[in-house]
């Protein structure tokens, strides 16, 4: 595997662990159903939430950043997608988890609620 495919898996692992110790219940992660994907998909309460995970070695460039505008239309058709597959009643969240660093020294930026989907259709 990849070293940056490895420090993504490794970088998924401690989104995962954020989100449960703040009471998060992982329902997937690495959803695919065709050429749709989502990173983690997770419940609290009475929503669901898709979550984008962006893992850097490095501070030299902000990995929110990454989240640009054609990725948030992507997760947003990604979501519904999923939402449409299953029929589910929840409303929907979209967080991010930015990760940087090393195994030995990371930090986590958790941001719920980073953005809202648009009212009309993405492209």
């Amino acid at each position: 595997m990849a070293e940056h495919n490895e420090l993504g898996k490794w970088g998924e692992g401690i989104a995962v662990e954020t989100l449960t110790a703040a009471g998060y219940a992982i329902r997937e992660t690495n959803w695919r159903l065709s050429h749709y994907e989502i990173d983690i998909i997770a419940t609290k309460g009475d929503r669901m939430i898709f979550v984008e995970v962006k893992t850097r070695s490095s501070d030299f460039v902000d990995p929110v950043d990454a989240v640009d505008k054609r990725k948030m239309a992507f997760m947003v058709r990604s979501a519904n997608a999923y939402m449409q597959h299953y029929d589910l009643p929840y409303e929907v969240q979209f967080d991010i988890i930015a990760i940087t660093g090393t195994q030995e020294n990371y930090t986590v930026e958790h941001i719920p609620d980073a953005f809202y989907p648009p009212l009309r259709n993405c492209r």
